[in-house]
């Protein structure tokens, strides 16, 4: 192997899996798993190219139901879709900057920062997100139902992205609210104004199916909640 390869690999070993396991994961055989007796929480690490003088890689994650895994092999791969999951993502789609994310190892005396930081981004953003949908897999209160596709936002999505503001990564019934979750922060009034102007569209439609309109950050934090205007 080159010396970007051993590094890369003393780093996964050496570094970032004790400090997944740390976190509560489990090793899996090439897959990090969030214990549970009904799902299969799923954390991978994907190269994305290498050579001589760097390993590319980025974090992906899956979530299956076990009683809907037919195999082959113990468990799914994140880093291979099989049309079971119940959702999967990449870790790039879970951050602020909602776009595809990699580090690279590669030779020099700061070669371990990539694997450090790449630890830090499972912590703060994948785990919590994991941890979230494997919650709403047992929830027995209310039950989520998607209200719009990808695709059904791109429109939406593309006004957001014209006034510099994250994109609604998904819009979902919730009881009596329409919860809109995107990477947006509590501390910009740019995203809540261009946010209560496309929670106004959503309440003008009057789908008897919510009474408002909630949004969430990345991590399932509440954001803001807009309600129609004679309530």
């Amino acid at each position: 192997m080159t010396a970007a390869q051993d590094l890369f690999a003393e780093g996964m070993r050496d570094h970032f899996a004790p400090a997944l396991r740390a976190l509560g994961l489990t090793d899996r055989r090439g897959a990090f798993d969030l214990p549970s007796p009904g799902h299969w929480a799923l954390l991978g690490v994907r190269v994305l190219g290498r050579d001589e003088h760097a390993v590319r890689y980025t974090v992906t994650l899956s979530l299956t139901a076990k009683a809907d895994w037919p195999g082959p092999g113990e468990h799914p791969d994140p880093n291979r879709p099989t049309g079971t999951e119940r959702w999967r993502a990449r870790i790039g789609e879970l951050m602020p900057v909602d776009d595809e994310i990699w580090w690279e190892v590669s030779p020099g005396p700061r070669w371990l920062v990539a694997v450090e930081d790449s630890v830090a981004a499972v912590r703060h953003y994948a785990l919590p997100e994991l941890r979230r949908r494997l919650a709403a897999e047992h929830r027995t209160g209310p039950a989520t139902e998607t209200y719009l596709t990808a695709t059904e936002l791109d429109e939406v999505n593309a006004a957001l992205l014209t006034a510099a503001v994250a994109r609604i990564q998904r819009a979902e019934l919730v009881g009596d609210s329409l919860v809109l979750t995107g990477a947006w922060s509590r501390s910009d009034p740019v995203a809540q104004q261009v946010l209560a102007g496309v929670a106004e569209g959503f309440l003008d439609a009057g789908d008897e199916r919510f009474r408002q309109v909630r949004c969430e950050n990345s991590l399932g934090r509440g954001l803001w909640a807009f309600h129609p205007p004679d309530s």
